[in-house]
């Protein structure tokens, strides 16, 4: 994974001016490709897996919506959670005026404290970095 070196920039954090490391990705891979691989792995044809995927997606969302978590094998789970600005009094408290958004949050798969999705990762400073 490259990484580089970017000094923070937000005056109202503490660790503003110091410098960190923040990932480069230098390509999206997109469904086409993802079609394509997978029907390779599994020798059947894409538009059954386009399929799947298209299907799986919906039922994913439509839980997601609802407030489930879903988890996935060899995955992890993924949950939606709230952003909202805080209130002094719960009373008080309205949705289209606090609640500013909605994250995915998605926990990879882990066992026994390990998480393979993190595993075999390598780092390298990206060479446009400074």
């Amino acid at each position: 994974m490259k990484y580089r070196i970017k000094k923070e920039t937000k005056p109202t954090l503490p660790t503003f001016g110091k410098y960190k490391a923040v990932a480069v990705h230098d390509k999206t891979i997109d469904s086409r490709q993802i079609l394509e691989e997978t029907a390779q792995r599994m020798h059947i044809n894409q538009g059954t897996i386009h399929g799947v995927i298209m299907c799986l997606a919906e039922v994913v969302n439509n839980h997601l919506r609802e407030g489930d978590r879903v988890r996935l094998p060899d995955w992890g789970m993924m949950k939606l959670e709230i952003e909202s600005e805080k209130v002094d009094d719960p009373k008080s408290f309205r949705a289209k005026k606090h609640i500013r958004g909605v994250r995915l949050h998605f926990l990879p798969q882990s066992y026994e404290g390990t998480q393979e999705l993190y595993e075999g990762i390598t780092f390298e400073k990206d060479k446009y970095s400074t």
